[in-house]
């Protein structure tokens, strides 16, 4: 089978993730891997960027599949389902709005900047090697430091579905993926009323 450039993607979502570890501020780059996939469902009506673009999907499909980490396993009809999918999705919203709100109190003032990631929104981890105060605006990277953490966060629920299931087991309950996912059915109901 002809190799795409687009396969070749998950080095992205790798490099995005040592960056972020060297320098914080990279995490903002991240952000694309927020909107790219809602401007193509809005303006395709597809789930394209899932089925062909996802860097870290390609990622846990390589670590998975070719050297051969997951157990290859169906995963449990609960992660499929929509009370499920849908109440993780609310749940990430909480947790995005949250790290927005840290940015708004730093950028207010009413709060220091916290040079730690949080893991799986709960562990604390020190990353104060990540960031040596440069000139921007310590908002920039209080928002930098919460975008990694939603992003370390995501990508190691992500690494420990592939393990237990299928390589792309992430991709069943996926945030971004649920979005796109309504996104298209609307566009798709949208086709249907003319």
């Amino acid at each position: 089978m002809k190799k795409h450039w687009y396969d070749y993607l998950w080095i992205v979502s790798l490099t995005y993730l040592i960056l972020g570890f060297f320098n914080i501020l990279f995490a903002w780059i991240g952000l694309l891997c927020f909107f790219i996939p809602l401007i193509i469902a809005i303006a395709g009506g597809s789930k394209a960027y899932c089925n062909r673009f996802c860097g870290r999907g390609q990622l846990f499909a390589l670590l998975g599949g070719r050297f051969g980490l997951s157990r290859k396993k169906d995963p449990p009809q609960f992660l499929k389902s929509k009370w499920f999918r849908y109440g993780f999705l609310i749940f990430f919203f909480t947790m995005f709005f949250q790290m927005l709100w840290s940015t708004w109190l730093v950028f207010d003032g009413a709060q220091e900047l916290r040079q730690v990631v949080k893991l799986l929104w709960t562990f604390k981890l020190p990353w104060h090697w990540a960031y040596h105060g440069t000139a921007v605006a310590p908002w920039v990277a209080q928002f930098a430091f919460g975008f990694y953490s939603v992003m370390l966060t995501s990508t190691v629920l992500g690494f420990f579905t592939m393990l237990l299931f299928k390589p792309r087991s992430w991709c069943v309950y996926c945030p971004m993926g649920t979005m796109t996912q309504l996104i298209c059915k609307a566009k798709c109901g949208e086709k249907k009323m003319y």
